[in-house]
């Protein structure tokens, strides 16, 4: 069975967002082995110059690479990442699946990732063009490949 991981910076304070993600959770162990791992994220300071910026953003993302395992496909979410439609990220997922026990997403924090962590990912993609909650943008990850599984599988889901 496929091994999903979803490395993730921040926790999830809000009840509506744990439960969305407890029923995603439970609704993929049909189709995968699914792990979140959810990492400490760095207090923001009032006033933030580019060099603290570049610091937070940097332990952040050593953080998120200690937690990916060997061999794993990486794809790392971001704004310049590609886009997909679900009947492609499914087609994605699928493909991956043949040749990658594991897959890794990786989900970084308000300040997102640094080049460095983002250059040693085998891809990256984009949900939106627009800015989200990076605690929301775990629960469209789930979503979708909740969905992707419901497309491959040809089975109906509407919701």
């Amino acid at each position: 069975m496929l091994h999903i991981d979803i490395v993730c910076v921040g926790k999830i304070k809000e009840n509506y967002l744990k439960d969305a993600i407890n029923e995603y959770s439970k609704r993929l162990s049909k189709y995968c082995i699914l792990n979140i791992i959810e990492l400490n994220d760095e207090k923001l300071p009032t006033k933030l110059n580019d060099s603290l910026s570049y610091e937070i953003k940097n332990k952040e993302s050593n953080s998120i690479l200690s937690h990916i395992k060997k061999d794993s496909y990486i794809l790392a979410l971001d704004l310049k990442g590609k886009n997909y439609t679900s009947e492609e990220f499914s087609e994605k997922i699928q493909t991956l699946s043949i040749t990658n026990s594991h897959i890794t997403f990786l989900i970084g924090g308000s300040l997102g990732m640094t080049d460095e962590l983002l250059n040693k990912t085998n891809e990256k993609i984009c949900f939106s063009k627009m800015t989200f909650p990076h605690q929301l943008i775990r629960v469209f990850l789930l979503e979708q490949i909740f969905r992707a599984f419901k497309i491959a599988n040809n089975e109906s889901y509407h919701h």
